[in-house]
């Protein structure tokens, strides 16, 4: 199957922003502050163009804007409010709301709605309280993130503390009372009642930065993706010359059934990662395992899974017999470029099978060229190419081009 030519056309021109968004730290965040508050805003018009077999292709130009307002501080207090409006320009796509269902899926339906409503205390020492709706992102968001790539994100009715005041650990503890997922509100599976915990321990160690976990997901909406997950991650650099460094990364998870999931499992997770830096150029070989039983599969649903398991998005839900990712990543990075503060190329081959390695799913290539013209504007063009081996798994073809503004 091969890209239209609509597509590549447009995508030469523009680009997507990160997949993740990080939240502005709290001592960052009163620093920029002005005595009146800070006006939030954020934009982005992206064009999406799939072609799955089996399917009629899929073509969107949607635009995203977000605008906020934060206060400023008193007495340790902030308050943040912010809404969110998501409208299709071109809606020649499956929204996953309204269809149609000949055409392909994408996850951008139109949306108007509160996006965050929190506030925020700092009256503790190195410590930090929030409650409302709110971004929260753990780590890399490989189990908890809010889905960036995505225009509408995913939001949290909760209450999170992060705290340092147990140096040299930074400990976050949160409690989900709902999800917003990116479905939006007119969607049945827009949100789920959540009666979940999350904990997460972060310290420096010799061999790198070790990071130990424990989410206990409770979804009154969703029961059979409820689990309880324990973990650890261990990751860091070394350098091997003045011009090389070796990267590595090292984590296992094991998880198992909780609250309303009736099922009964323990499956593991395990991921490794090694690689190289030599100035610009970065070179990553990974090996990614999510167990699974044939009946039930390790699963991470609140994880921003556009930034695993390939840009394609074909396994968003792991398979029933698992899932094993061998990837090869390299990317190059330029600093000043002539147009813009940075570029950045990043090319990634992966090889999908089943946990145990006896059944091929397909391959996969994933492409992107990301411009940061300065700290308002960023373009980037991006492609995935998926070549399945089964029929569960159609080949497809997928290419974004956006561009962003924020102040």
């Amino acid at each position: 199957m091969a890209l239209t030519g609509r597509a590549w056309a447009v995508g030469l021109l523009m680009t997507a922003a990160p997949a993740v968004a990080q939240a502005q730290s709290p001592a960052a965040a009163a620093a920029a502050s002005s005595p009146a508050g800070d006006i939030l805003f954020d934009s982005r018009l992206r064009y999406e163009d799939v072609g799955q077999d089996g399917l009629d292709d899929a073509t969107a130009l949607t635009l995203r804007a977000r605008l906020g307002w934060r206060s400023p501080v008193y007495s340790g207090f902030r308050l943040l409010v912010e809404g969110e409006a998501v409208t299709a320009l071109v809606d020649d796509y499956n929204d996953t709301i309204h269809g149609p269902a000949h055409r392909a899926v994408v996850g951008d339906p139109e949306a108007l709605e509160l996006n965050r409503l929190q506030i925020a205390w700092t009256g503790l020492p190195d410590t930090e309280v929030v409650f409302g709706r709110q971004r929260i992102v753990l780590g890399a968001a490989r189990f908890v993130g809010n889905v960036g790539f995505r225009q509408n994100e995913q939001t949290f009715d909760a209450v999170k503390v992060t705290t340092k005041a147990f140096e040299p650990l930074t400990v976050t503890w949160a409690w989900i009372d709902k999800v917003h997922r990116v479905f939006g509100d007119d969607s049945p599976v827009g949100e789920w009642r959540s009666d979940s915990h999350l904990i997460n321990i972060e310290a420096p160690t010799p061999a790198g930065r070790l990071t130990t976990y424990g989410y206990l997901l409770d979804f009154a909406d969703a029961p059979a993706q409820s689990s309880a997950t324990w973990g650890a991650r261990l990751e860091g650099s070394r350098p091997l010359s003045p011009e090389w460094s070796a990267l590595y990364a090292l984590e296992y998870a094991r998880q198992s059934e909780y609250g309303a999931n009736p099922a009964r499992f323990d499956l593991d997770y395990g991921q490794i990662s090694a690689g190289l830096k030599r100035g610009p150029v970065t070179g990553t070989l990974a090996l990614e395992r999510l167990d699974g039983d044939g009946v039930q599969a390790f699963q991470t649903p609140l994880a921003t899974l556009h930034a695993f398991q390939g840009w394609a998005d074909v396994f968003l839900t792991t398979p029933p017999n698992g899932l094993r990712d061998v990837s090869a990543t390299i990317s190059y990075t330029v600093a000043r470029p002539p147009l813009g503060r940075s570029a950045v190329l990043t090319a990634a081959w992966r090889d999908f099978q089943d946990a145990d390695a006896s059944v091929r799913y397909g391959r996969e290539l994933d492409v992107s060229a990301r411009l940061t013209l300065d700290a308002r504007w960023a373009l980037e063009v991006k492609a995935a190419h998926f070549d399945g081996s089964q029929v569960a798994f159609a080949d497809r073809d997928k290419v974004w081009a956006a561009v962003d503004y924020r102040f």
